[in-house]
């Protein structure tokens, strides 16, 4: 039995990053080996997660993966660990479309039969905090709604004030923490600076959070809490098993995988990499802002997402590497891109000269396009098979004219529309959408495969 609780609010921005990372981070200090998931497709607490736990930040999606691997990936993703920390994603019951909690935190706590901690935030608020509490623990009475962490209280008055109310309901408060106690931590378009572009900051502001809420919070109670969860259904999610279910091949020559990682391309899923690793590749991560070029020996290139935008004057200058990118490609190296990793690939970014691979320029707008996405392969490519469908999902700000290449990487839908988006010509493979592969495992294969063809073909022309 895996001990875990939800973190949980009524809505976005009442704190739960600041509870769950802070939380993560005084139970490692304790001694326990804590495991940190978020749920939805959230790249950036997790960045702070694995700083507090040591250890990968995960994602739980029932919408990109599906519900039923969303207990057997905590199993994955909690082994060796003492306790399960699940930070939630909005309001408990926001899904979706909004109309119902597909995909909610409180979706997933049902999955998991997890404790839920309810994050207040009670900067205006006395008596009512009683009926909101109340509201939320009676909504559905299959989440499990357990406890209150009271939120920007404004003094001790408050606070006693806030419990007085809540005695009424009958949930026990398990912490407090006072207006303006958590450090601010920077924020950006897409929500909260990655820890990866803060470095050492980073650092100091979750050992900062653990200190303040452990001091504020009673961290036994969360513990018993979360050992009060129900038994967790499903066996352990292994990436090799997943991969034979979906008919993967796994033998094979070796081949090496270059992954762009640090401040501007920080965005990937774990299980993706671990799904690489079965499939037999080698993965060689580089930073692209470090200077020099791609990984020596590279076979394949894989561009995740993150902030190239922020990043755009020193990536033009990395000439070196922009060139290097744009000769692997035409020579025939499977490159895959996912949203910012796309925008490296196009001839420009706001102006900056970008590697030139797809025809196609990028730039900001004040635009945000977000939303999950049904998506089928729209032919063959590096990454899938025409008429494969996965399940993915939108974050950014900035467009790419033209919106999709006369070969198109996928046919996107959302409830009656469906259009054409992303690129995939020859070995490349370039989409704003992001994808979790545990749900479609199959593309890890395919990327190794293709990977190994081209590796032959290149071998054959050169002999």
């Amino acid at each position: 039995m895996i001990p875990r609780v939800v973190i949980a609010a009524p809505a976005s921005g009442s704190g739960k990053t600041t509870i769950a990372t802070g939380l993560v981070e005084a139970l490692a200090r304790r001694g326990l080996r804590p495991a940190a998931f978020k749920v939805g497709p959230d790249f950036i607490d997790p960045s702070y997660h694995r700083l507090a736990s040591g250890r990968p930040g995960r994602n739980l999606d029932a919408f990109m993966s599906g519900e039923e691997l969303i207990a057997p990936l905590v199993r994955h993703g909690a082994e060796g660990a003492d306790i399960a920390v699940i930070e939630g994603v909005m309001g408990l019951f926001d899904g979706r479309r909004g109309t119902d909690d597909f995909a909610s935190t409180a979706h997933v706590a049902r999955l998991l039969d997890a404790p839920v901690a309810l994050v207040v935030d009670a900067r205006a608020m006395a008596g009512s905090v009683a009926a909101l509490v109340s509201g939320f623990a009676s909504f559905d009475p299959r989440v499990r709604v357990e406890s209150v962490f009271l939120n920007q209280v404004g003094s001790e008055t408050h606070a006693a004030m806030l419990r007085d109310a809540l005695a009424r309901v009958g949930l026990p408060v398990v912490g407090v923490l006072q207006r303006d106690e958590a450090p601010a931590t920077p924020e950006r378009h897409l929500g909260l600076v990655p820890a990866a572009e803060r470095g050492e900051l980073a650092r100091r502001t979750v050992d900062e959070l653990g200190e303040r809420v452990a001091a504020a919070c009673d961290v036994e109670a969360i513990v018993r809490l979360a050992r009060a969860a129900g038994p967790l259904p499903g066996a352990r999610w292994r990436p090799a098993d997943a991969l034979a279910a979906a008919g993967g091949e796994l033998a094979g020559a070796p081949v090496r995988v270059a992954v762009a990682a640090g401040p501007a391309f920080s965005f990937r899923y774990e299980e993706n990499l671990e799904l690489l690793r079965a499939a037999g590749a080698e993965l060689l991560e580089f930073d692209p802002l470090a200077g020099g070029g791609l990984p020596e020996g590279s076979d394949a290139l894989l561009l995740g997402g993150g902030f190239p935008e922020v990043f755009a004057g020193e990536l033009s200058d990395a000439g070196a590497l922009r060139e290097g990118v744009r000769a692997f490609a035409q020579a025939g190296h499977p490159v895959v891109a996912e949203c910012g990793g796309m925008l490296f690939l196009c001839r420009e970014l706001d102006g900056h000269p970008m590697c030139g691979v797809i025809d196609a320029n990028a730039r900001m707008t004040d635009r945000l396009t977000l939303g999950y996405r049904d998506a089928e392969a729209a032919g063959d490519s590096a990454l899938a098979r025409a008429g494969w469908r996965l399940r993915g999902h939108e974050f950014h700000y900035s467009a790419v004219e033209p919106a999709a290449g006369p070969a198109h990487a996928w046919q996107l839908e959302t409830g009656r529309r469906r259009w054409a988006e992303g690129f995939a010509r020859g070995t490349v493979h370039a989409s704003y959408l992001h994808t979790h592969w545990a749900g479609s495992p199959a593309v890890a294969a395919q990327l190794v495969a293709s990977t190994r063809g081209a590796k032959h073909v290149l071998v054959e022309a050169g002999a």
